[in-house]
C-alpha cells in the first residue's frame, strides 16, 4: 500500500531523517516508537504528504504522493496530528463531520444518510457519543482527543496516520483507543501510530518500527524489534523479572 524509499529531511539545518525506508501493508498496525526527537512526527508528516523530503519518495501503490491532489490524498490517508487546535467552537458532531469533507463538505445535519451513519459509528467507537451535541470548547482535553479520533475514523481513507493519539487520554481510554485501531486493521485499513507507551505498543501493534536519531534501527514483531539490546541502546531501559520497565544499568 505505502512504500517509503530513502527519505532524508533536514530542518533548520539539522538532519532529522536519514535514509528512511519502509513499507506499510493493508491490515498492519505499526507502532512507530523512539525517544524524543527521534523523527517520528516528521516521518508521519512526510508519509502524509504534508512535508516534502529533501530526497527520497513516498508512494501509494503506483502514485507518488507528491503528484496527488489534496482530494486524492485524503481518499488514501487520514492524518491525526499531535497538536489539534480547534479555532471555531463547533458542535462536536460537526467537528467529526469534517472527516467526511471529501464526500460531504457539510455540517452533520446536512450530510447524506451514508455520511451520517459513518459519523455516528465513529463517535460510538471513539466513546464520544455522549457529548456529540456539546460545543467543542466546553470539553476537556481528553474528550476533545476522542472527538479527533472519531473524525479520523469517520474518513473513508485506506490508511490512518496518528501522532500520539493517546497522549491526552486516561489509561482506560488508551486501551480502548488501541483496540479500536486494532479493529480498523482487521477491517482492512493500515494504521501507523507514533506511540510512547512501549507496553501498549507491544500489546496491540502487529509490527514495531524503532527510530533513533532519524534512522530506522529496528523493524519487526514487537518481541523482535524491542529486544533487550534495543531497549538498552535506544531507550536506556530494561524489563525486570516481572516484565516492568526500569532504567538500564
Amino acid at each position: 500500500m505505502i512504500d517509503v524509499s530513502g527519505i532524508n529531511v533536514d530542518l533548520g539545518g539539522r538532519p532529522v531523517l536519514a535514509d528512511v525506508s519502509l513499507s506499510v501493508a493493508p491490515r498492519e498496525f505499526i507502532g512507530l516508537v523512539g525517544p524524543n526527537g527521534a523523527g517520528k512526527s516528521t516521518l508521519l508528516r512526510v508519509i502524509a504528504g504534508l512535508l516534502a523530503p529533501h530526497s527520497g519518495k513516498v508512494a501509494f501503490g503506483d502514485a507518488d504522493i507528491a503528484s496527488l491532489t489534496h482530494r486524492e490524498r485524503a481518499l488514501l490517508v487520514a492524518w491525526l496530528p499531535q497538536v489539534r487546535p480547534v479555532a471555531w467552537n463547533l458542535i462536536a458532531e460537526d467537528l467529526v463531520a469534517l472527516g467526511r469533507f471529501v464526500t460531504s463538505p457539510s455540517p452533520y445535519d446536512r450530510c447524506g444518510r451514508a455520511d451520517r451513519s459513518a459519523i455516528d459509528d465513529a463517535l460510538e467507537r471513539a466513546g464520544a457519543t455522549p457529548y456529540r451535541h456539546r460545543p467543542v470548547h466546553t470539553l476537556s482535553g481528553g474528550e476533545q482527543a476522542r472527538l479527533h479520533l472519531a473524525r479520523t475514523l469517520a474518513t473513508s481513507s485506506r490508511a490512518l496516520l496518528l501522532d500520539e493519539p493517546g497522549a491526552a487520554l486516561d489509561i482506560a481510554h488508551r486501551l480502548s483507543l488501541m483496540k479500536v485501531l486494532q479493529d480498523e486493521c482487521a477491517a482492512g485499513r493500515a494504521v501507523v501510530a507514533a506511540v510512547h507507551d512501549l507496553d501498549l505498543a507491544s500489546r496491540f501493534c502487529s509490527r514495531i518500527i524503532v527510530l533513533d536519531q532519524g534512522r530506522v534501527v529496528a523493524d519487526g514483531a514487537p518481541d523482535v524489534a524491542l529486544d533487550a539490546a534495543c531497549l538498552a541502546r535506544v531507550f536506556a531501559v530494561r524489563r525486570n523479572a516481572n516484565g516492568v520497565f526500569e532504567p538500564a544499568g
